[in-house]
């Protein structure tokens, strides 16, 4: 195999051939030009190519020489901070470093351009056939029996694409345009597969031909002299296996490399991409740990590769729904590489998913400071910038969105419902319209312009657009609850349940949480001993306890959750949250019967080291727990007055009875239970015909009817105070039916009634 040469005389040819002018410098011209030739399957806009040489004079600045631009030490600054990969660059320029052997030094040259083959350029012409990668001395191919195998399995692929594309089995867009990731990541995640993805046909003949064929060329890696040349083949074999997109087979030869070499950063790394692009997220999250441990264990050699592996795993994550957890180590990814910008803006996203929406705006401003194209980090930034009602900013942040990218869906669909909450219903109608013409299947973007059409006025049109919704899906829009005492509250509580699904989660998973898991003790600025935890640390207790979601599912209920509880929770921001306290808030809104659900609440509260040991609580402990819990799910009602009336330097305990009484009291616990109760019994009630006489929807839970004129209502409207505008009275009397069982009674009390009065 022919010598690759020493890593700064190659950075030192790659400078020498573009700096055009020789005055020791690379200017913009000049460095575009090399950005452009060492990534020769990428076109780059002009836009794309200012935004690279910005990062690039901006964060090394120290190496820019006036007008003359990056120097040499420069240049080799970059490649050494993972900016590209020499090798890959070199190779890609065609260059070749021969070497005088009388002198001992490298002497560059470019390589032959002569059409005739000679012994000189056939070494050459193998890097050319085979992917970049396979030339690198960190991540490609060591042995020269190695190249005999990627070359037989280039042919393979070759002759399986040619047969499925012949029988057009093959699903592949832009195919041949698919490429490595360019000049700012050398090992980044494959953003490039989700827009070219290739969809090879698995279950025909010649597909499995070529699996037999591939299970040859493993048999002849097994078989190499040495186990680092069969580690070497099987990552050659995964690695162009991944290229061509053929992943479970890639993915089988990443795992034999890991079988191979345990402790080594790459097969864990690319076992861990595969994993992730066949959604399986649980095993991607776990390479990409041992991937973490290996990089951690193996000193400076695999350090550039740790922010790469922090954004994957964070990746991972989110797949899970995972999405506290996924900040944690996309921060550490910026922390260890300031200027990756795309570690910041994934960070910024996670944290408005989660509902932080100021340190999401931070995030994203910083990601887009750095690469000021970012047309999704442009999208999210407007996004939380709406969320913290500056929609002015937010307005000009997404159409820069739209600028960048003009059919960027979300930045047009999101836009368009700005609009639509500030009644600015033409231009919404009108982004719902572009939303459209990209994705004419988009339903929801379909039944919001039939409401945008309303609002503006055109009714027809309207009629039309909502049509077409209907034909498109036959989901209706679902109730929107409105903040009004008792009922109104009830119901907001009953929709917190639905969006987390908490309604789901038994309550004695809670106590099972508290009995197998042992965690340790920490103490706040008081000194008080504490059972606190991470938030992230917190998120992996939900994910057991919601199991049964779906990753964008539970992403969805972390979002409620850590709006409503862990921002009381941790109301002084240090991300740390009293877990006893945590479990004893969820106990009333799990399902199960409300005296369990009471009894788990105050077992959580005794968990807490505080009272740990004992059968009572402190009565200031059981006190502050019910301020708390009122605090969360009835902010409307006031809950500072319990201190008051209660004293919080009160010594002495409360027993369970007691805590009950407390927990109970209409007027300061929590005695809105008693209705939350009826609401969720409520979900299963139908009451025959019956419709809400303004809303019009079927009444679910309770009908409330009005004796005298005799209409019905829902829980809904009901608690928000309307009636049917042709029945305005100046008294009204409702009585309330849980069911239409109740009505009947009610019916065959008023007949006997009324027999007795005829006698």
């Amino acid at each position: 195999m022919a010598t690759r040469g020493s890593r700064s005389e190659k950075v030192k040819r790659i400078f020498q051939q573009f700096d055009t002018n020789h005055d020791g410098g690379l200017n913009r011209e000049e460095m575009a030009a090399l950005v452009v030739a060492v990534n020769p399957r990428v076109k780059f806009s002009d836009e794309q190519i200012n935004a690279i040489l910005d990062e690039v004079f901006r964060t090394y600045g120290e190496f820019i020489d006036g007008e003359t631009g990056l120097t040499y030490e420069g240049l080799l600054r970059t490649y050494d901070d993972g900016a590209g990969d020499v090798d890959r660059d070199f190779d890609a320029l065609g260059l070749e470093l021969n070497f005088d052997e009388s002198k001992g030094v490298s002497i560059a040259s470019e390589a032959s351009s002569s059409s005739i083959i000679d012994e000189r350029v056939v070494e050459s012409q193998k890097k050319q056939r085979t992917a970049a990668w396979a030339v690198s001395p960190n991540h490609g191919i060591v042995f020269d029996d190695t190249w005999k195998i990627v070359d037989d399995l280039e042919i393979l692929i070759k002759r399986l694409k040619a047969k499925q594309a012949k029988d057009g089995k093959l699903k592949a867009d832009n195919f041949d345009a698919y490429s490595d990731a360019g000049w700012s990541r050398e090992l980044g995640p494959s953003a490039e597969i989700a827009e070219k993805r290739v969809f090879w046909e698995e279950s025909g003949h010649d597909y499995a031909v070529f699996v037999k064929d591939l299970g040859v060329l493993r048999t002849r890696a097994d078989g190499a002299r040495s186990r680092e040349e069969a580690f070497d083949g099987h990552m050659a074999i995964g690695r162009v296996l991944y290229e061509h997109q053929l992943f479970k087979e890639a993915l089988v030869s990443f795992k034999r490399a890991c079988e191979l070499q345990p402790i080594d950063v790459r097969p864990h790394f690319r076992a861990g991409n595969c994993l992730y692009v066949l959604c399986k997220y649980k095993e991607a999250k776990e390479e990409f740990l041992l991937a973490l441990e290996a990089a951690e264990t193996g000193g400076n050699q695999w350090a550039y590769l740790l922010p790469q592996i922090y954004v994957n795993l964070g990746i991972a994550l989110e797949g899970e729904g995972m999405v506290l957890s996924a900040c944690e180590y996309y921060r550490e990814a910026a922390i260890l590489c300031p200027t990756h910008f795309r570690a910041l803006k994934l960070l910024g996203s996670a944290l408005f998913g989660v509902g932080e929406y100021r340190a999401a705006v931070k995030a994203l401003e910083e990601a887009i400071f750095m690469k000021p194209d970012y047309a999704d980090a442009h999208c999210d930034l407007a996004s939380a910038l709406h969320a913290i009602n500056e929609d002015e900013r937010a307005i000009e942040v997404f159409q820069k969105a739209i600028d960048l990218k003009p059919g960027h869906v979300d930045a047009l669909y999101n836009l368009g419902g700005l609009y639509m909450d500030m009644g600015r219903f033409p231009r919404a109608s009108e982004m719902y319209t572009r939303v459209l013409a990209v994705w004419p299947n988009h339903w929801r973007a379909q039944l919001n312009k039939a409401v945008s059409l309303l609002g503006a006025g055109e009714t027809e049109e309207a009629r039309k657009a909502l049509k077409d919704a209907l034909k498109m899906t036959n989901r209706t829009v679902g109730e929107r609850t409105t903040l009004r005492q008792e009922l109104s509250t009830a119901l907001e509580i009953r929709a917190f349940q639905k969006i987390t699904r908490l309604s789901r989660c038994d309550v004695e998973l809670l106590k099972k949480e508290m009995s197998d898991k042992d965690v340790p003790l920490s103490y706040s600025g008081g000194g008080v001993p504490e059972r606190s935890i991470r938030k992230p640390n917190l998120e992996e207790i939900l994910r057991r306890l919601l199991n049964f979601l779906k990753p964008e599912t539970f992403q969805g209920a972390v979002k409620a959750i850590n709006e409503r509880l862990l921002s009381c929770l941790d109301d002084t921001g240090t991300g740390r949250v009293d877990l006893g306290m945590f479990y004893a808030v969820l106990a009333p809104i799990c399902s199960g019967p409300p005296e369990k659900r009471k009894r788990i609440a105050f077992d959580a509260l005794l968990w807490r080291p505080v009272n740990e040991g004992g059968s009572q609580l402190r009565k200031v402990d059981a006190t502050r727990y019910i301020k708390l819990l009122r605090s969360i799910y009835l902010p409307s009602y006031g809950s500072s007055e319990i201190m008051e009336f209660h004293g919080e330097t009160d010594a002495s305990m409360v027993s369970f009875s007691e805590f009950l009484s407390m927990f109970d009291d209409a007027d300061w616990g929590f005695g809105i239970m008693s209705t939350l109760l009826k609401l969720e019994a409520g979900d299963r009630n139908r009451h025959g015909n019956h419709i809400c006489s303004v809303c019009r929807y079927p009444i679910i839970g309770s009908r409330f009817k009005e004796m005298k004129a005799h209409f019905s209502l829902c829980n809904q409207c009901y608690s928000e105070g309307k009636v049917p505008s042709a029945s305005k009275q100046e008294e009204y009397k409702f009585k309330e039916y849980g069911s239409e069982t109740e009505v009947m009674k009610d019916k065959c009390m008023c007949f006997t009634l009324h027999s007795n009065n005829d006698s």
